[in-house]
């Protein structure tokens, strides 16, 4: 029975172990994974001792997968193949060197394209009509080794960052299986990926997912579609907070309406129409820090409430504190002719 060693913290780790444990000849050893306490550090964290437990292996939380301690902890192991699913640390030199030419990580793109971070967030923001899961042998480049298995398969027009990690999912479970059955009877082969045709994917941080409605209508829905759950959600500001949007689609600009970029212009049971550069978005779910529902009108993305102090439930400014403000104003612009 050839052991296995699987190293990730998120669902697509869950969904390596439980492949793994059932293909033939194989036994998952040992899962090394985040502790609880670092969660954060991944929006799709999984907490992984229960499928650990499910299937025998030794649970090995770890901060730091080149630490000498968590390295020797693998080592005593004397696993027969690492498989790296699902974790954001470059593997170094000494993981590397404790199984050489047998350590297999898993990407979810195309490779070599999509090297990087955010593969998913990515295919949809750059509307890439084909994608697939890999399986490649880690070298000390990052996501460059030689390709030993990838399944292809279509992006849908309205594909969102869910179903696409669903489709991934699916993907991965079905490469891990013939992947370990190839192993077992002795078939490593593998191609190598041409340089030529790479292209890399920069690390996205839920900052990213602000909502610019000067832009056109089609962005702004592909960057919802790629930032919903079980990423961070693309987000504009209202009411003092965070206005996650979690559904939303484009819709063209009947010319009706005049207003500004990022002001609702109609509400109804189903949800918000809001201007953009070019048109319109009409968004279904959304999910507001304040608790309160954009009303007709209101303005999305605006750093502070704008509305008359009265509105606000404020005290006007009277007429000198007016004038001492435009003073002061008059005081910090230089005069220009």
């Amino acid at each position: 029975m050839r052991k296995l060693i699987v190293v990730g913290a998120v669902e697509s780790t869950e969904v390596a172990i439980r492949a793994a444990s059932a293909a033939p000849g194989w036994r998952v050893a040992m899962v090394v994974t985040l502790p609880a306490t670092l969660a954060a550090r991944h929006s799709d964290f999984r907490d992984l001792s229960g499928p650990a437990r499910a299937c025998g292996a030794e649970l090995l939380p770890t901060e730091r997968i080149n630490a000498p301690e968590t390295l020797a902890r693998i080592a005593g192991v004397a696993p027969d193949l690492l498989l790296v699913c699902g974790w954001s640390q470059i593997c170094g030199p000494d993981f590397l060197a404790l199984l050489p030419g047998r350590v297999l990580g898993y990407h979810p793109a195309a490779l070599p394209r999509l090297r990087g971070r955010a593969a998913i967030p990515w295919t949809l923001l750059n509307d890439e009509p084909i994608t697939a899961g890999t399986l490649f042998w880690i070298d000390e480049g990052v996501d460059s080794g030689p390709v030993f298995e990838q399944r292809f398969f279509h992006v849908a027009p309205d594909e969102t960052a869910a179903s696409l990690y669903a489709k991934h999912m699916d993907a991965l479970a079905a490469m891990v299986a013939r992947g370990l059955e190839r192993l077992a009877a002795g078939d490593a082969d593998s191609a190598e990926q041409e340089e030529r045709y790479a292209t890399y994917a920069a690390r996205r941080r839920p900052a990213d997912g602000r909502i610019d409605w000067s832009r056109p209508a089609t962005e702004i829905e592909r960057l919802v579609r790629a930032t919903g759950r079980p990423y961070p959600g693309a987000f504009t500001l209202f009411g003092g907070g965070r206005l996650t949007l979690w559904a939303a689609s484009a819709r063209p600009d009947d010319r009706r309406h005049l207003t500004v970029p990022g002001q609702v212009v109609a509400v109804d049971p189903q949800g918000l129409l809001v201007k953009t550069f070019d048109g319109l978005l009409h968004v279904s779910d959304w999910q507001a820090e304040s608790g309160k529902s954009p009303r007709l009108h209101s303005v999305l993305g605006r750093e502070a409430d704008e509305r008359p102090a009265e509105a606000r439930g404020e005290a006007a400014p009277s007429a000198r504190a007016i004038d001492d403000r435009e003073r002061a104003i008059r005081r910090t612009v230089p005069f220009t002719t």
